[in-house]
């Protein structure tokens, strides 16, 4: 799950200063999920947008637009109204932003309505919790499905540092220490060998952006 919320009113209009017709993407996954960017955002946006004298010459919410198919039925669908347009926003996660614009042929404006914050988890609350980095290397087998690398502020992948106190972080005292959730996870799994391993550095280099996956 991409997690993502509205820009500010001053940084929307801020983008939005010298155009006038607008059309409306929401995202019918993530964005939806996390209320920034389903049904009812779009048409919060198109009323802010009226309210200052703008034309919102239409809207569309695509199930995944980060996905290419999904976005250019949607423009197929949309054509007349996009032509009249002459800006695009986009209440939808920077993947969502990028894949319409490698999928428009109008070369229309393309802008942001959200910040991408980060990729997350979603309790049975509907909270969502960051847990993953997407470092391209995962240790979870290693860390009873725990992540050092999002979860302890220093990234550290060879246990508790010096600032431990009690089990708690030393960056924020209302927070346990990943690498001590790690050990008693691992304790409860009588895997407390694996600590004991000396394992090479991890290759950062697999983090090097941009990643691609090549589907043959």
């Amino acid at each position: 799950m991409i997690i993502s919320q509205r820009k500010s009113s001053e940084d929307l209009f801020f983008s939005l200063k010298g155009y006038s017709r607008i059309f409306l993407v929401g995202c019918g996954e993530c964005a939806t999920a996390c209320k920034s960017g389903g049904e009812a955002e779009v048409e919060k946006m198109r009323q802010l947008l009226e309210a200052e004298g703008k034309e919102v010459t239409g809207s569309c919410i695509p199930s995944a637009p980060c996905i290419a198919a999904k976005i250019k039925t949607e423009l197929a669908k949309n054509i007349k109204d996009l032509r009249r347009s002459e800006v695009v926003l986009i209440l939808a996660c920077g993947l969502g932003v990028q894949s319409f614009r490698d999928n428009d042929r109008l070369g229309l404006t393309v802008l942001p309505a959200l910040d991408t914050l980060s990729g997350a988890v979603m309790d049975g609350q509907g909270n969502f919790f960051e847990k993953c980095s997407m470092c391209a290397e995962c240790v979870l087998g290693l860390t009873a499905g725990i992540c050092p690398i999002t979860l302890c502020p220093k990234s550290l992948l060879n246990g508790p540092c010096g600032g431990v106190s009690r089990g708690k972080c030393e960056v924020d005292q209302e927070k346990d220490c990943v690498w001590v959730t790690i050990y008693e996870a691992l304790d409860k799994e009588n895997k407390l060998d694996l600590l004991k391993e000396v394992r090479g550095a991890k290759d950062f280099k697999k983090s090097a952006r941009p990643h691609q996956l090549i589907i043959k």
